[in-house]
């Protein structure tokens, strides 16, 4: 078994999609007009045939209350793993990213907090060194 679609809810699916591709870098892989809304799909342009991230409408009613809890809590919605957290959060700093937490050591890895500018928070991780 293995993890095929994992999703995030957004708040605009077409400003999601500005942001998951030109501002974190990934690139579409489904793209397919499903009523108001869209099968909307992004992967890692390292892995196009890895896990895909679903940027999934927002619309549901409990979808808003939830979002608003992790927030307000600091937790963020998913994880994405980088090489170089110290220059990833230089890259998205330039390109204006807002974030909720600058780089830390955290256990094995070091961490980072991004707001994704649709509702959400992004953790992005580094492995340590073993």
């Amino acid at each position: 078994m293995r993890i095929y679609i994992s999703s995030v809810f957004v708040d605009d699916q077409s400003k999601a999609l500005d942001f998951y591709t030109r501002v974190l870098g990934f690139q579409v892989k489904h793209d397919i007009p499903m009523g108001e809304h869209r099968w909307l799909t992004v992967v890692s342009p390292e892995n196009p045939e890895g896990t895909e991230l679903l940027l999934e409408p927002g619309d549901h009613p409990a979808v808003q209350p939830y979002k608003t809890a992790l927030v307000a809590d600091g937790i963020p919605a998913t994880s994405f793993q980088v090489d170089n957290i110290d220059a990833e959060y230089a890259r998205l700093r330039a390109l204006g990213v807002a974030f909720t937490r600058e780089p830390m050591d955290a256990g094995p890895v070091r961490m980072a907090v991004l707001d994704d500018s649709c509702g959400n928070l992004i953790q992005i991780i580094e492995m340590k060194a073993a």
